[in-house]
């Protein structure tokens, strides 16, 4: 299925074929990732901050298929709630571990205020992620401080990184453990490529983990 998603991704995209073998190797990274009950982290800054969101969005719940929950739960929430129950249980869906780093205003206006803005990602990170977890950090120009920084901590936490990026080869490239370079080098011409990417990536784990 991995190799049909990617093969209809440079269909669409033909511009992508330089990245297609880091695409598939992040696709092969995140399905070992959530086999061995791990996290997805991410982060970034302006529209890859949306991105950020947009991904963990697509993990969290059903993206192509609804992902229902197993008839031996369904039944347990029928025999503890009744019709209510049934009702929950029929709508919940299996989500995979997503942790977008750049949605806890609280936390971040706090941090910012109190410690170091550049630290942002980093510090969420060192408090939540272990060993074998993966963090993806979209960089348009591939140069947010604020991205490198958290790079820098995952090496020392032994979490993988992927970096999301344009062909601009900013300072985060040297923390990456996978780059993927979208081939622009406007920042507006690089998000529009990141979409496909990531949906791609998104579809394709989907389709392992729940087929």
């Amino acid at each position: 299925m991995t190799d049909q998603i990617i093969k209809r991704l440079l269909t669409d995209y033909p511009v992508l074929e330089c990245c297609a073998g880091e695409v598939k190797r992040v696709i092969e990274e995140m399905i070992a990732l959530y086999r061995r009950g791990g996290t997805f982290f991410c982060c970034g800054n302006g529209g890859s901050a949306a991105d950020c969101d947009h991904i963990c969005g697509e993990l969290l719940k059903g993206f192509m298929s609804l992902r229902p929950v197993e008839a031996e739960l369904k039944e347990k929430f029928s025999a503890a709630y009744g019709d209510e129950g049934a009702i929950l249980a029929g709508k919940l869906q299996k989500g995979l571990p997503a942790v977008s780093l750049t949605s806890h205003p609280g936390y971040t206006t706090a941090f910012c205020n109190d410690v170091d803005p550049d630290l942002i990602f980093a510090q969420q990170l060192f408090a939540q992620a272990k060993a074998g977890d993966i963090l993806l950090g979209i960089s348009t120009g591939g140069g947010a401080s604020n991205v490198r920084k958290a790079f820098m901590t995952a090496r020392m936490l032994g979490v993988k990184t992927v970096l999301l990026t344009g062909n601009k080869h900013g300072r985060c490239e040297e923390f990456a453990d996978i780059v993927i370079a979208a081939p622009e080098r406007e920042t507006y011409r690089i998000q529009e490529l990141h979409l496909p990417i990531y949906h791609a990536i998104c579809q394709a784990v989907e389709a392992e983990m729940f087929g």
